[in-house]
């Protein structure tokens, strides 16, 4: 029930999360290992991550279903506009550095073996594993560091990845195995930002004549990277089996024992959410995440479930659950006024829909960082006012109080209670009902679109039938349409939407991605992650703090003033989130006793969940483990 992103950044979010928060910690000697706020968790000469089992067993395969709303796949490359890359793809790619699930703010060497910030903070330097190869066998080079980065800046490549790398002046070849990043201005993010960029050799694309084909022409041709998977086989877009690496160059790392356990990783992708669920009980895969709390009651069911075939298990989470909501397109007209932003928001009843559709099973979002401490609650610090009170002309006053909540329909409060209020609102805004419809000054009706993507089922059409409903008491017509992914990845792209549902990617330490999502330089840009078409010059002043915080204080400042601007603005109406991940599984399937705190349901099956041998085949799975956990 999430809406849909560009998919390289759904992609590439997970890695890049962990790049963004991460800084260093002493601006002296090499390390191989860098916190941004004190020090890494796992010391010198640590041998795996807590979360993972060292001794799980290296066999058997793994089969998945869609892990986004994918149907289909035409190309191999992840990092470019144009097509729908593989699932799974993300795997052949490695970078410098990895994070740990564990920890909010630490990276350690993955294909650098050491770590060296400058004095003045203005550039990294990274030697390379002299272990670290190719999957053509070729070792990994400062010159392939470089080819990747200049690559992803260029471009040939989404132009998200040069909005990332914005700060990151150039990449330079020190010696055959030391690459140097400069960067524009000392920042604490920026060594683990370059330290997170995907590497991959020059020799992808490069023809046995030496000619070479255009990186985004790149279609199958297969990748050359330094991951722990390659691709055994694919069949016309919608199957595609990866075999894990027999000459593997990390398998021995500290950060690489215990994961990567399956033999073979194969991913299905079938045409809808209901063949997909059958498909599942059907034994045609072997895991499935639940994002439907409706179908995890009533349709997550059979007799392989009674009879302890396939299990289900809520798995507690520590994510912030970033935002995820119906966003309003402010490139129209109809949405540029905050008080209609607002009244669309009052319209909205949560309180039914969780008790009608969802079981009780979620909590309303009243924060872009909601559950995690960069939430603003109350009234503003000392340290937000700070940020905020140079911008007083250009806010909402309100934003300077306390920090709104989202309406209730709970007792004492009601929709009819919300809805004259939105009434009102839109009334002051020059709406008002006459000739059968809501009407401004010029008598135009107030009606939009509600665009969805058909590849999340049925899902989200009882919600927004509610919502329509609701609207239309005020006299506004709402339409609701879905369309197949790659008509909306289009429209996306073009910003050619009224409204639509979007989910921003939970981040544990908030850094360039808020750039991306919410400055006024990327509203412009197609294919950016500012889909909502924000400009604002008071965020844009709020960002630079929370990009360039030195201490975790600052950062929670400037998180909690950027949240309070925002959800005064009502660019959202917020939807719903939940602490748990629910994943249904083959009974056969294991994962390590010790959960992470920080991951992606799909990510940790792939990398430390592992088949049971033959010879416990027939046992019960292990205990479950409570959500509480």
């Amino acid at each position: 029930m999430t809406g849909l992103r560009r998919i390289f950044a759904r992609r590439f979010w997970w890695m890049l999360c962990c790049v963004l928060a991460f800084g260093a910690s002493q601006p002296a000697s090499a390390a191989y290992a860098i916190a941004q706020f004190g020090d890494p968790k796992y010391p010198p000469g640590f041998t795996h991550f807590d979360y993972v089992n060292p001794d799980a067993p290296k066999d058997g395969t793994l089969v998945l279903a869609n892990p986004n709303r994918l149907t289909s796949f035409d190309k191999f490359n992840p990092f470019t506009m144009r097509g729908n890359p593989a699932p799974g793809i993300d795997m052949l790619f490695e970078s410098l550095v990895t994070g740990s699930a564990d920890e909010v703010a630490s990276a350690y060497g993955l294909l650098a073996d050491d770590i060296r910030i400058a004095p003045d903070r203005l550039s990294v330097t990274f030697h390379l594993n002299p272990r670290a190869r190719f999957s053509n066998g070729d070792r990994v080079m400062a010159a392939d560091v470089k080819y990747s980065f200049d690559t992803l800046k260029s471009p040939q490549a989404a132009p998200q990845f040069a909005a990332y790398y914005a700060d990151i002046l150039r990449a330079v070849v020190v010696d055959a195995a030391t690459v140097r990043f400069d960067f524009r201005q000392p920042d604490r993010g920026l060594p683990l930002l370059a330290g997170g960029i995907p590497v991959f050799s020059h020799k992808w694309g490069l023809n046995a004549d030496g000619s070479r084909v255009p990186f985004d022409r790149l279609a199958f041709q297969q990748p050359i990277g330094s991951g722990p998977y390659r691709i055994e086989r694919y069949d016309g877009g919608h199957t595609i089996t990866f075999r894990r690496d027999p000459n593997y160059w990390g398998a021995a790392l500290p950060v690489r024992v215990g994961t990567n356990n399956f033999e073979r990783v194969t991913y299905k992708l079938y045409a809808d959410p209901t063949a997909r669920l059958e498909a599942f009980k059907a034994g045609e895969y072997d895991a499935m995440v639940e994002y439907v709390a409706r179908n995890w009651v009533r349709r997550d069911v059979g007799k392989r479930f009674d009879d302890g075939e396939l299990i289900k298990q809520a798995f507690r989470h520590h994510n912030g659950a970033g935002m995820q909501g119906m966003v309003m397109n402010l490139r129209r007209p109809l949405f540029r006024d905050v008080r209609v932003r607002q009244a669309l928001d009052l319209a909205f009843d949560f309180e039914w829909l969780n008790q009608r559709l969802f079981f009780g099973a979620y909590t309303r979002l009243n924060s872009y960082f909601a559950d995690s401490d960069l939430q603003a609650t109350g009234m503003p610090s000392a340290g937000e006012l700070a940020l905020l009170e140079p911008l007083r002309a250009q806010l909402n006053p309100a934003v300077f109080g306390p920090m709104t909540v989202q309406p209730s329909t709970d007792s004492p409060n009601s929709l009819r209670e919300n809805l004259l209020k939105a009434r009102a609102l839109l009334a002051e805004a020059g709406w008002t009902y006459r000739d059968g419809a809501l009407r401004n000054a010029q008598g135009q009706p107030f009606a939009f679109e509600i665009l969805e993507d058909s590849g999340q089922g049925p899902s989200m059409e009882p919600v927004f039938t509610a919502y329509i409903r609701n609207l239309a008491k005020l006299g506004i017509r709402a339409t609701y349409r879905t369309v197949d992914y790659a008509l909306i990845q289009k429209r996306y792209d073009s910003f050619d939407f009224d409204a639509t549902t979007l989910r921003y990617p939970d981040v544990q330490v908030p850094g360039v991605e808020q750039v991306s999502r919410f400055s006024s330089q990327s509203a412009d840009q197609q294919g950016s992650d500012n889909l909502m078409g924000l400009k604002s010059r008071a965020i844009d002043a709020l960002l630079r703090p929370l990009v360039h915080a030195q201490t975790r204080e600052q950062l929670i400042d400037a998180s909690r003033a950027l949240d309070r601007v925002l959800m005064y603005g009502y660019y959202v109406v917020p939807q719903w989130y939940s602490n748990t991940h629910r994943i249904a599984y083959v009974n056969t399937l294991r994962y390590p006793k010790t959960l992470p705190l920080y991951y992606s349901a799909e990510g940790w099956i792939v990398s430390t969940w592992w088949r049971a041998p033959p010879s416990q085949a027939q046992a019960q799975s292990q205990a479950q483990v409570p959500a509480t956990h």
